[in-house]
């Protein structure tokens, strides 16, 4: 089970962590993602992050903004964001890709296996 939390409000120019807490079983051989998907739209990659957390990647709207992390210790995955943006506005979703184990950091929805609830973020401009 991924247990995302850590949304909120926030003025635009401010920053937020978001965390996700894995529980049940262990992920760090996985690859873990965040996803966002605002009102109306579809859900989009927004970062990923390999099972060693060595290899990054973000989408170009996240870019020199958002930092993702994760503490395998801790099973928690991480989303630093500054600089934020109304644009940011949406729920985010953490999400465990078993494609992991063989070193890839994938952007599709469909090659994630697990799934958190989901945390709201509300940027105001």
């Amino acid at each position: 089970q991924l247990q995302a939390c850590g949304g909120g409000l926030v003025q635009a120019g401010g920053s937020l962590r978001l965390s996700c807490a894995a529980s049940g079983r262990t992920y760090s051989s996985y690859a873990m993602g965040w996803f966002r998907q605002a009102p109306g739209k579809e859900r989009e990659f927004v970062a990923g992050i390999s099972w060693t957390g060595a290899r990054t990647d973000y989408a170009d709207s996240a870019k020199g903004r958002f930092t993702i992390s994760r503490d395998n210790a801790k099973n928690t995955l991480y989303l630093q964001m500054n600089i934020l943006k109304p644009e940011d506005t949406a729920v985010y979703y953490c999400a465990a890709s078993r494609q992991g184990v063989v070193g890839i950091i994938s952007r599709r929805v469909r090659e994630y296996d697990y799934w958190g609830q989901g945390t709201e973020l509300t940027v105001s401009s």
